[in-house]
């Protein structure tokens, strides 16, 4: 079990007076607001990636559900979920990663990514895989090395797949395509209206699926 009291003091806070966000765990009220920011950054599209087979029916990995906060509202959102390869290989799936357009470019991805990757350290988690742009995820460790001998459930770019080990040779020899490995989530979320992602929308995207 995850000691919450342990690990929700180290996250962070972002801006200052009106502007603050507050970088928390994710709660159950959060689901129609994540879903629809993640609609407005990725469009209805996004559950048709092969990431998403990976996340569908599952729950993210226990203390590694992230919400940005501001004025009570959802304005970034992350989460990490157990995959594991052949031989039990385990490592965690991170994705999506968004922000709300309207706070874009002010470091909030960044600041998101940190969190959590800092917290799936703590947790004694090895590694970390992610669809993404390798020029952005590198300025936090990813490359496309540690993930080379690794392959997704379905059509994937090679060069967007990439992986950060958090422990020395976590993904060392690791081989086999990746597998779902979370809890179930035995709830039945709420029905989400199409939402058709706007220009702003467009601009929310941070790269990864």
């Amino acid at each position: 079990m995850v000691d919450a009291a342990r690990i929700s003091s180290s996250l962070p806070m972002f801006g200052k007076g009106a502007a603050l966000v507050q970088i928390r765990d994710e709660k159950p009220g959060d689901v129609v607001a994540r879903e629809r920011l993640l609609d407005a950054c990725f469009g209805e599209t996004r559950r048709l990636k092969t990431s998403e087979r990976l996340r569908e029916g599952r729950l993210p990995a226990e203390g590694l559900a992230l919400t940005a906060e501001r004025d009570g509202r959802v304005v970034g959102t992350v989460r990490l979920w157990h995959v594991e390869a052949a031989l039990r290989r385990p490592a965690l799936l991170l994705g999506p990663l968004a922000v709300d357009p309207a706070i874009q470019g002010l470091g909030l991805g960044t600041i998101l990514m940190r969190a959590a990757l800092r917290r799936a350290e703590v947790l004694g988690h090895g590694a970390v895989l992610l669809m993404g742009d390798a020029p952005y995820y590198g300025r936090f460790g990813f490359s496309p090395v540690p993930a080379e001998g690794l392959s997704m459930p379905g059509p994937f770019e090679r060069e967007r797949f990439l992986g950060l080990e958090l422990r020395r040779g976590a993904l060392a020899g690791a081989r086999g395509i990746l597998r779902a490995a979370g809890a179930w989530d035995e709830t039945t979320p709420a029905t989400m209206g199409p939402m058709t992602a706007s220009v702003a929308g467009a601009a929310c995207r941070r790269r990864v699926a």
